[in-house]
């Protein structure tokens, strides 16, 4: 993410801590990060054993997806507007309650209109947090700490995928998906405790209003992120949602290498989450471009080549590499083209990436019923690559960052 969002206002907060303390901080939230995520993504790998469960399709079990993504883009304007005046360490610390509690209820929930209940829990929780958490790197670390402490935060999303999501499905082929529910919800406890002992008071500095948010979105730039993020998660969740189901039915391995090969694309995702990261604040546009034709060609040739165990894994490092740089990418974009209001960007950012998430999985879930893991791959590559359209068309119009502010 770019330094745009360090230039959020570090005037309320004591300028004597200590280095140690603020990096603690910095990871306390980078961890809250990695609860939500991890909690949201983590039904992708139990995605089978939580349908077989609940007597349910895969596409039906998909609904686990699409759930949080609409509430989190519902409630990331909502509860941030009607929270504007509050202070945001207390805000931080009630979110991450409700995810502990979302997790426990998941754990033990009997039917599965309770499971839901559950992730709409987390949908709140994502749009309240992430839309507070994004942008708070500037207010946690001096100015020329800020590029790295962003990194630090966004690597929570590939970590989700290269520590939460394989670890998670382990557990549930070892101790069944409840335990890895309730693990989730024993790990939230421990960094809401972190956060409370941690992070410094927050308190607001620039009140997120609707007529903000509304302003924003008349900025074309704003409106180029929109569309960008609309192709890109749409190309991303609506794929990879469904990969597990993928790889037992084309590829057909086990479950237990279905984790390695998770393990595996998670890793990818980390070095493409910090190699992205240095690459956007200087080549915003080219780097999201590549960031694209690398989901595009991945997802289109697993259908092909992902038949062997080989191809398959090489693929999903691709994959992987290029969707770690992603949310810094699209989160980079609408900062530069709101730079003097961060938590409008945050907010703006994080309803359109969950919306889009939800949609993703959703549609995702409505081919694979209807046609196969490997038309979901196909239309996901397709999809990606009109975000390189996108970004060439943006590039081409010699757009700046604040014109049509």
């Amino acid at each position: 993410m770019s330094t745009a969002i360090a230039s959020a206002d570090r005037t309320a907060e004591p300028q004597n801590r200590s280095p140690l303390r603020d990096w603690l901080a910095v990871i306390s939230v980078m961890m809250g990060i990695f609860s939500i995520v991890t909690t949201e993504i983590l039904p992708i790998g139990l995605l089978t054993s939580i349908g077989s469960d609940f007597t349910i399709s895969d596409g039906m079990a998909g609904l686990v997806m699409t759930m949080p993504g609409l509430l989190a883009a519902v409630s990331a304007p909502l509860v941030t507007v009607a929270t504007a005046r509050c202070e945001r360490r207390l805000m931080l610390c009630a979110f991450m309650l409700v995810l502990a509690l979302a997790n426990f209820l998941a754990a033990v929930a009997p039917a599965y209109w309770l499971m839901l209940v559950s992730r709409v829990m987390v949908g709140v929780t994502i749009g309240g947090f992430w839309s507070i958490g994004a942008g708070l790197a500037g207010r946690l670390v001096p100015p020329a700490s800020v590029g790295r402490a962003t990194s630090v935060i966004f690597a929570a999303v590939p970590l989700g995928s290269v520590l939460g999501v394989p670890v998670g499905t382990y557990i549930g082929d070892i101790a069944g998906w409840r335990t890895a529910c309730a693990v989730m919800g024993v790990l939230t406890v421990g960094v809401l405790v972190a956060m409370m002992l941690v992070l410094p008071p927050l308190p607001v500095t620039q009140a997120t209003r609707l007529d903000g948010l509304r302003t924003m979105t008349r900025n074309v730039n704003t409106r180029y992120a929109l569309l960008a993020t609309f192709l890109i998660v749409m190309a991303h969740f609506g794929a990879y949602t469904y990969v597990t189901p993928f790889l037992e039915q084309v590829t057909q391995v086990s479950p237990g290498l279905i984790t390695v090969f998770l393990l595996t694309y998670g890793a990818a995702g980390i070095v493409g989450n910090f190699a992205g990261g240095s690459a956007v604040t200087r080549h915003p546009r080219a780097t999201f471009g590549i960031t694209a034709a690398m989901i595009s060609s991945a997802t289109l040739l697993l259908p092909v080549l992902g038949r062997w165990d080989i191809g398959a894994v090489t693929l999903l490092m691709v994959w992987g590499a290029a969707y770690g740089a992603v949310p810094v990418c699209t989160q980079t974009w609408f900062a530069k083209a709101a730079p003097h209001l961060p938590e409008a960007a945050s907010v703006l950012f994080t309803a359109s990436f969950q919306l889009t998430l939800s949609l993703g999985a959703l549609a995702g879930g409505v081919i694979v019923d209807h046609t196969s893991p490997a038309t979901v791959m196909t239309l996901g590559g397709a999809t990606a690559a009109l975000v390189v359209l996108t970004v060439s068309v943006h590039r081409a119009k010699r757009l700046t960052w604040t014109e049509g502010a």
